[in-house]
C-alpha cells in the first residue's frame, strides 16, 4: 500500500476482520483506503450514503485500490437509533434505484425467504438441534415461509449495528461497511433495527418516519428475518467458540420465539 504515496504518508491497518483496509496521512490529508472494494462503493458515495469516494487505482498485480474521505466522527450509541435520520437514510437507500441496478450488474440476485432457511438449516449443528428453544424457531421459519413471500425487493446493507452508522464531526449520517450487501425484503433491515433498538410501542412512529405502515404481514416478516439471523448468530459464535456470545443469542431467541 505504501507505493501508492510519496514516503511522507503514514499509512497504518484500519483493524476489520479482512485486513484490507488503511488509514492514509500526509499533514492534513487523511484518506481510508481499502483493497479490492466492490465498485458499489462510487454509487453509494454519489448517493452520499458512505463518504466521499476520492479516487480509484488499479495496480499492476491487478488489486484495485479505493480512496474515500477519511472522517473525524463517532459511531451512533444504541438509543441514538431511534434518531429520524436514521429512518430517513434507511428509506433512501432501500429507494435507491441506482444501488438496485449497480447491484443488480454486480450479479447479485435477490436473496429469497427459501435461501435463508436453506442456510439456517444446513449449518445447524446436531447439539443446537436438541435445544427445544431451536426447534421451536427452526419449526416457525419452516411454516411461515410461504406468508413470508413478497414482490419487493431492495438494496439490502445486511447488518445494520449501531457500531456501522458514523456521524461526521460536521453531523452528516453515513451507513458503512457494505461488504455483505444484498437484494432482499426490507424487512431484512428494518426487522433487525427495530427488534434491537426501538422499543415495540414505538415501532408504528419509527416506521412513519422512515415511510411505512406496520402491518401484520411486515411484523410477520420482520419476525421471520430475526429468528432466523439470530440462528445464524448462535451457529457462528459457536462454530468460533464463542460461547458466552452463543448463550446471549440462545436468550434472545427465548424472548423473540
Amino acid at each position: 500500500m505504501e507505493h501508492l504515496f510519496d514516503q511522507d504518508w503514514e499509512i497504518v491497518p484500519a483493524g476489520g476482520a479482512t485486513g484490507e483496509a488503511f488509514f492514509a496521512q500526509y499533514q492534513e490529508q487523511r484518506l481510508f483506503l481499502k483493497r479490492n472494494s466492490s465498485p458499489f462503493v462510487a454509487v453509494l458515495s454519489a448517493e452520499g450514503i458512505v463518504p466521499k469516494l476520492v479516487w480509484t487505482k488499479r495496480m499492476e498485480n491487478g488489486d484495485v485500490i479505493t480512496a474515500q474521505h477519511w472522517l473525524n466522527g463517532r459511531e451512533l450509541k444504541p438509543e441514538e437509533m431511534k434518531d429520524e435520520r436514521v429512518a430517513r437514510l434507511l428509506n433512501k437507500i432501500h429507494s435507491s434505484k441506482p444501488l438496485s441496478t449497480m447491484l443488480e450488474r454486480l450479479g447479485k440476485e435477490p436473496f429469497q425467504p427459501e435461501h435463508m432457511l436453506t442456510e439456517v438449516e444446513t449449518g445447524l449443528e446436531f447439539d443446537l438441534l436438541s435445544l427445544p428453544v431451536i426447534r421451536e424457531a427452526l419449526s416457525f421459519l419452516q411454516k411461515e415461509l410461504m406468508e413470508v413471500q413478497q414482490d419487493e425487493y431492495v438494496v439490502c446493507h445486511g447488518d445494520v449495528n449501531h457500531n456501522n452508522w458514523l456521524l461526521s464531526d460536521y453531523n452528516q449520517l453515513y451507513l458503512i461497511d457494505w461488504d455483505g450487501a444484498m437484494i432482499a425484503d426490507p424487512a431484512f433491515d428494518v426487522g433487525l433495527l427495530l427488534y434491537w433498538y426501538i422499543p415495540e410501542d414505538q415501532w408504528e412512529s419509527w416506521l412513519t418516519q422512515y415511510g411505512a405502515e406496520l402491518t401484520d404481514n411486515l411484523k410477520l416478516r420482520m419476525k421471520w428475518y430475526v429468528v432466523a439471523q439470530t440462528i445464524l448468530s448462535i451457529q457462528w459464535h459457536k462454530g468460533k467458540a464463542r460461547f458466552h456470545e452463543m448463550n446471549h443469542w440462545i436468550q434472545y431467541l427465548h424472548k423473540v420465539i
